[in-house]
């Protein structure tokens, strides 16, 4: 994300430590998001030039005034002011990031070629706890072209025990 997109997440983070706001904001910004996710056209509209800024402005006020708080709602408001809107996701990324790293609590985003059942994500799940010594996130997916094993993202780091990527290793020693 660009440096002014950081900027807008910090302010907001500092605004909502000041308030101890924290979690409203986080929530709001969760729900946000789902709007935007559900209509990405949304975006394209609130971008438009042609549209003047105060059409656009009520626009969000019609759309979120009731759902999120004033803090969050000027925040999506002073996005679409300064034609920045569509980094409205890096944002809240920023803003989430901001949230885990203040209430210590990292994601590792778990891939695995099949699905975990509960016992082997609980074993997972304590296992990167203590490996972190934070609260962890976890975030599951599927992906069958691993084969078998799994891959953990989590804080700045991969940790790769695929099959795939085993059988990468055995190819690249053969063909040497």
């Amino acid at each position: 994300m660009n440096n002014r997109g950081n900027e807008y997440a910090e302010a907001l983070f500092l605004l909502a430590c000041e308030t101890k706001s924290e979690d409203e904001i986080l929530n709001a910004l969760d729900l946000s998001e789902e709007v935007f996710n559900e209509n990405p056209e949304y975006i394209d509209f609130l971008l438009t030039p042609s549209i003047p800024v105060s059409e656009r402005l009520e626009a969000i006020d019609e759309a979120f005034s009731k759902a999120v708080p004033e803090y969050v709602l000027s925040f999506i408001k002073l996005l679409c002011e300064k034609g920045n809107i569509d980094s409205i996701f890096q944002c809240i990324k920023e803003y989430k990031a901001l949230y885990d790293n203040s209430k210590k609590v990292i994601t590792a985003k778990v891939i695995s070629a099949t699905e975990l059942n509960d016992e082997e994500k609980s074993a997972l799940y304590e296992k990167l706890k203590r490996m972190s010594k934070k609260e962890v996130t976890m975030e599951y997916s599927i992906d069958k072209d691993i084969i078998g094993g799994m891959i953990i993202e989590m804080d700045g780091k991969v940790i790769d025990g695929s099959v795939r990527s085993r059988l990468k290793e055995v190819k690249d020693v053969i063909s040497r």
